[in-house]
């Protein structure tokens, strides 16, 4: 299984599989070429960069929003969703109250959880963490959700769109409606969306939305996009003040003076290589390359395959034993898996083990994928002993 000239458009070690997209993207060089041109233009008179930034970002935030189908006038450029969720939740905390709460799932991003875990210390808000299991269907996952709403009470809810530990589709467009009609706003992270499944923000619905362009979209790292629905836009308050301040939503969110926002304006450039190489191609390839990785995988580790949803290029297994429990032995099964067999994944901790998860993108090969399958089980014998 192969892409052809796939592998060549992008800059990898010779020695390295790399499996792991989902977690920093990788830039192909025509966008790595397009970025510096502008970090070179900035040096050659930065007076002169600084005045027709506005209106650059102004066509670039267009151009990103209609990708999506978000209304430019209610987005704003931000460095990532992370970024993008801290602002939301800066603008909330002067609103909670210790009786209240905030919904999540245990498919949330641990940086999320980690934000809210610090928002619960600020203002003694309560944070519910409901359980969506990995194989749940559409309908558990909605009710399974909205049997944790009590209005009321919850003043927010954050759901993935795709699960960046889990891989796991979620049906945000139906979990919007619920909540509307619940009354509960909602804060849509589709970090692993831009490029990688098609959508329509305002079709969506939801009181925020933030996907990262950097990932599936082949932008320079550092680009993402969060869309506000009409009522939050003169509430939204960015987390550092600028001189952009007065301007208001989305110039107050994206000036912050030196912040070098070179990679935003080179991301249409990863678009239009999106593009040129047929989005429907690519997005076709990178499933089937990451659903035979999964296979191959959990045929060597005789494990069952969960199925994320349709059009996700993300799988994971789960792994054997308790070889995995926290974060921590996490992190050291990916380090020996990346110095000893020479391939990078992602690896999470998961109820009571671990997920390895694997992308799939034009430059991942069936041979990739082998070669994890290859070596996997010994090493995790290994280190079980």
């Amino acid at each position: 299984m192969i892409f052809e000239g796939g592998r060549e458009l992008f800059s990898f070690e010779q020695s390295v599989s790399y499996l792991n997209h989902g977690s920093f993207g990788a830039v192909p060089a025509p966008v790595r070429e397009a970025h510096r041109g502008f970090l070179d233009e900035v040096d050659r008179n930065p007076m002169r960069f600084a005045r027709l930034l506005p209106g650059r970002v102004d066509e670039v935030r267009a151009r990103l929003a209609r990708y999506v189908g978000a209304d430019p006038a209610r987005s704003a450029l931000v460095v990532n969703a992370t970024t993008a969720t801290a602002t939301v939740l800066h603008t909330l905390s002067s609103l909670v109250r210790p009786e209240h709460e905030i919904l999540t799932t245990d498919h949330a991003y641990n940086a999320v959880l980690t934000a809210l875990d610090r928002l619960r210390a600020r203002t003694g808000v309560r944070v519910r963490v409901v359980h969506i299991p990995l194989t749940a269907g559409d309908d558990e996952v909605v009710e399974r959700i909205m049997d944790g709403v009590r209005p009321g009470v919850t003043q927010l809810a954050i759901v993935d769109h795709v699960a960046a530990a889990t891989a796991k589709l979620f049906p945000v467009t139906r979990i919007a409606a619920e909540m509307r009609a619940a009354g509960v706003p909602l804060l849509v992270d589709a970090a692993h969306v831009p490029g990688m499944l098609d959508t329509d923000v305002e079709a969506i619905g939801a009181d925020f939305w933030t996907g990262n362009f950097h990932k599936w979209g082949f932008a320079p790292r550092g680009t993402a996009l969060l869309t506000v629905a009409p009522q939050w836009v003169d509430r939204i308050e960015p987390l550092v003040v600028s001189h952009a301040d007065p301007d208001g939503f989305p110039r107050s969110i994206e000036h912050q003076g030196t912040r070098d926002v070179t990679a935003w304006l080179a991301a249409p450039a990863g678009l239009d290589l999106l593009d040129s190489l047929g989005r429907d191609r690519v997005r076709a390839y990178a499933v089937a390359v990451a659903e035979y990785a999964q296979s191959v995988l959990a045929e060597a580790l005789g494990v069952d395959r969960p199925h994320p949803g349709d059009g996700v290029s993300m799988r994971v297994v789960r792994l054997p034993g308790s070889v995995v429990s926290d974060e921590q032995s996490g992190a050291a099964l990916r380090t020996r898996i990346a110095e000893e067999l020479g391939v990078e994944v992602n690896v999470n901790p998961w109820e009571d083990g671990g997920l390895l998860r694997v992308s799939g993108h034009v430059y991942v090969t069936g041979v990739d994928a082998q070669r994890l399958a290859d070596g996997l089980p010994g090493l995790l014998r290994s280190a079980a002993a």
